[in-house]
């Protein structure tokens, strides 16, 4: 919605700038933070920088004040101008969900002011007309996305129209860090200081370890900034629902069921509660389970996730608003920095995983300055209590996880240099200096860059026969752009990095659209059968063109979809407290609530085999039906874990020849075989070695499937596949034949093609977390390797082996299985 500037009388400020802001604080019974007044003092210097503070501290209005203080002090006795000023501050947020709150918080304090800006929003969503409209004169502030900002520089007027730009600011800078949507922002603010060497740039963050390389990143390689960390400590409390009976053979996910009354009661004490889930799957499971058990509750409570359409969403967010829900079951689309002023509690379901997001949930409740953030954690798994534990001490001691930025990915790159070639043309030597001065692309070498130029210019060694891929062209003079027509309009509807595959449209047969689920689960589900989705028990009528036809089911029972994807691994430094906390176990020592429920489990691990200390590496070897198992526990992440997995059996064949089986989880992995191979300390530093890690797994994973996945993320990102208008998508199939296509071409005709090395180099950093692989084995040599020979599975060893039989076929279900020999062991402990 556009707001125009309200019609008032010229008048003229009677006191200083900083002053007004100050006075405004006083009506709402505010007083500044000291690192408020510091960013306003260091923008009024010129300067730019990162403002680190606790979500819900103000971080918005310090960086919003100073662009208005700047202006009022430039305006001073002169009268207020009754039009409004052109563009002069560009907020980028990440998610079209930010951009309207985010508009309203800035608009709210221009008005209460008095000022005559104009606060404007430009997404996906924001009309035709008002787009042109802003074309012919954009508003005071602009709220974006960067998306959106790749597209105004596809554009020659943008630069005129950006004349007047004196800030930008970055919202949720830690969200946007280490992703290509992160770096898309780099590269786009590289061109806006091109154009404006005093352009100021502040970056709002929250939840971050690596202070230094966030603002490096944002700030680019040649801009010096100041680094605002809010002085103070907002309280943050953890408290945990403990089960009632504690299992002492805990296994993954089955306690969540148990859970669901004390949940209930939780949130009929308080006012409005968001329940946080770590994955969709889990969201719609509790969604449901907490309909089942208050039936009442049908119209007083929510669901909230990314595969939901989004006005079903906004629905949600609209009640949030307003104070008119009782709960939201969602996952992390609701755990930015949404003003949702009502929300009282907030309950985690399932390990954290990580410091920051616990942090970043906990701050959706207290969202005020000077309020206290509690997050109520409900586990799932035993287990996760430990979690709990080393996360609270944690964040009492401000121990937060580093995000590391993206080093020079090519295919958003392509992207960029069209971009630039559309929005009024380049030449090489300074586009390349403009490219190294975003920290993500400092590195960049000749030789990269050139291919990249030949990739857009000539389609590259492989492509040059085919005209759709000679997409930019350069005149005599060296001026890189875009003549086609064709080419301007595809590239712009293709600009930006998301790239997540083509989905099953989920529709009633009167065309109300209610969101996606994946190709793969949909085609398991027959005609006239049930599914839970968006809250909804369905049943499915037909599937067509990519479409699924539902209705309403009146009774029965359905299946809970599943997406690919999204799950998180423990962080290194949760893990680290977490081997913290097992060590002091190990000493008798049970500090926290958490520690002392699961103290019966942790005992029977400590007389059944052991309690590994910091500087020690546990090895479990066990007989079973199914054959000889080793568990291991290095506590590295369940990624890191399943490409450890496979690189030990690998290793293991090349010993003697055997068949086995994997399974893994966040604090170890599980190998079993028929084989009586007896392994000495010797074998296990040998089969725990760093060396020539990335080699073996390359031989020992089947990583070309893998590659050729993550190659189509590189390919589209590049301009590779186009996957069709609005409305026509293509389907995934033909997306993945499109891929697959260029992947085998490319891997046999161009083997050095370096979109195949970045897909490649994507796939072992983050689906395999290979560094992590690598510094676990570094860390594990270091460490006293303790094998120990439990008679029957330990409690560490028991989730491992238990996850390892959902791929066996039994005449009685899993959960059965797992349920009779958690109670055998039970009964022999």
């Amino acid at each position: 919605m556009v707001v125009q500037a309200s019609k008032q009388k010229a008048k003229t400020l009677k006191k200083p700038a900083i002053d007004v802001v100050l006075e405004w604080f006083k009506t709402k019974q505010w007083d500044p933070f000291p690192f408020q007044k510091k960013t306003w003092s260091a923008h009024a210097k010129g300067e730019s920088g990162l403002i680190h503070a606790p979500t819900g501290t103000g971080k918005t209005y310090a960086a919003w004040a100073g662009p208005l203080i700047e202006w009022m002090d430039e305006l001073g006795k002169k009268p207020m101008p009754k039009r409004p000023p052109e563009l002069r501050v560009l907020w980028i947020t990440p998610l079209r969900a930010l951009v309207k709150d985010t508009t309203h918080s800035l608009r709210t304090l221009v008005e209460d002011l008095q000022l005559p800006w104009t606060v404007e929003e430009r997404t996906g969503d924001t009309t035709g007309s008002i787009k042109a409209k802003q074309r012919k004169r954009f508003p005071s502030c602009l709220v974006t996305t960067p998306e959106s900002l790749s597209l105004l520089l596809s554009y020659p007027e943008t630069k005129e129209a950006f004349s007047n730009l004196r800030t930008v600011v970055v919202d949720e800078w830690h969200e946007l860090l280490s992703t290509k949507r992160g770096v898309q922002t780099e590269l786009g603010l590289a061109r806006l200081r091109l154009w404006n060497s005093k352009l100021k740039t502040w970056g709002l963050s929250a939840t971050l370890g690596n202070l230094d390389i966030a603002q490096a990143t944002l700030l680019g390689t040649n801009k010096p900034g100041k680094l605002i960390d809010g002085d103070f400590k907002k309280k943050f409390e953890v408290d945990v629902l403990i089960p009632k009976d504690m299992e002492k053979f805990p296994w993954a996910g089955h306690l969540g069921g148990k859970m669901v009354e004390e949940v209930a009661q939780q949130i009929e004490g308080a006012g409005t509660t968001l329940v946080f889930t770590n994955v969709r799957s889990q969201t719609e499971f509790w969604f449901h389970a907490l309909q089942q058990i208050r039936p009442k509750w049908k119209d007083e409570i929510g669901i909230h996730h990314g595969s939901i359409d989004r006005k079903e969403r906004k629905q949600v967010e609209v009640r949030l608003r307003e104070g008119t829900i009782r709960a939201v079951v969602c996952t992390s689309s609701l755990d930015l920095g949404v003003d949702f002023s009502p929300v009282d509690q907030v309950i985690q379901i399932g390990g954290p995983k990580g410091v920051a997001r616990l942090l970043q949930r906990a701050g959706r409740c207290g969202h005020q300055p000077g309020a206290v953030s509690r997050v109520i954690c409900v586990p799932t798994h035993a287990m996760e209590m430990v979690e709990y534990a080393a996360a609270r001490e944690a964040i009492n001691e401000r121990r937060i996880e580093a995000r590391d930025p993206l080093s020079s990915p090519l295919d958003l790159l392509a992207q960029h240099l069209i971009t630039l070639a559309l929005g009024g043309g380049f030449f090489s030597k300074d586009a390349i200096k403009e490219v190294r001065s975003a920290w993500s692309f400092r590195d960049i070498t000749e030789e990269e860059w050139g291919w990249v130029l030949d990739f857009i210019i000539r389609g590259g060694d492989t492509l040059r026969a085919y005209d759709q891929f000679k997409r930019v062209v350069v005149d005599s003079d060296g001026l890189h752009s875009v003549e086609s027509r064709i080419i301007s309009r595809f590239h712009r509807m293709s600009i930006g990095t998301i790239t997540s595959d083509p989905a099953i449209e989920v529709k009633f047969s009167t065309g109300r659209r209610l969101g996606t689920v994946e190709e793969s689960f949909i085609s398991r589900i027959k005609p006239g059968s049930n599914f839970y989705f968006g809250g909804k028990l369905l049943t499915l009528k037909r599937v067509r063109d990519l479409t699924a036809v539902v209705s309403l089911a009146k009774r029965g029972k359905g299946v809970i979809p599943v997406w690919g994807g999204g799950k998180s691994p423990l962080s290194s430094e949760l893990a680290s407290g977490v081997r913290q906390k097992l060590e002091a176990a190990g000493m008798h020592i049970f500090k926290e609530k958490e520690m002392r429920a699961l103290r019966p489990s942790l005992e029977l691990q400590s007389i059944g085999s052991r309690l590994p200390k910091m500087n020690e590496l546990l090895i479990e070897r066990t007989d079973t039906r199914e054959g000889t198992c080793w568990f291991v526990y290095p506590f590295a992440g369940c990624l890191a874990h399943e490409g450890l997995a496979s690189l030990i059996s690998y290793r293991m064949t090349r010993l003697e020849p055997m068949t086995l089986s994997l399974s893994f989880n966040d604090y170890g992995f599980h190998l079993c075989s028929t084989s009586t191979q007896e392994f000495n300390e010797s074998d296990w530093r040998n089969l725990l070695s760093p060396e020539g890690v990335v080699d073996e797994l390359l031989e020992c994973m089947n990583l070309s499937e893998m590659d050729k996945r993550q190659f189509r993320e590189v390919a589209r990102v590049a301009g590779l596949i186009f996957q069709g208008y609005p409305g026509a998508r293509k389907s995934n199939r033909q997306v993945q034949a499109s891929g697959g296509l260029f992947f085998d071409v490319f891997s046999k005709y161009d083997p050095h093609n370096l979109l195949l090395t970045q897909s490649r180099r994507e796939v072992l950093d983050r689906q395999l977390e290979v560094n992590r692989m690598v510094s676990t084995l570094e860390r594990i040599s270091g460490q006293i390797i303790v094998r120990e020979s439990p008679s029957r599975l330990s409690p560490f060893g028991f989730p491992l082996w238990a996850e390892s039989l959902r791929s066996q076929v039994s005449s009685e279900s899993w959960s059965e299985r797992v349920k009779r020999m958690s109670q055998q062991l039970e009964k022999s402990a």
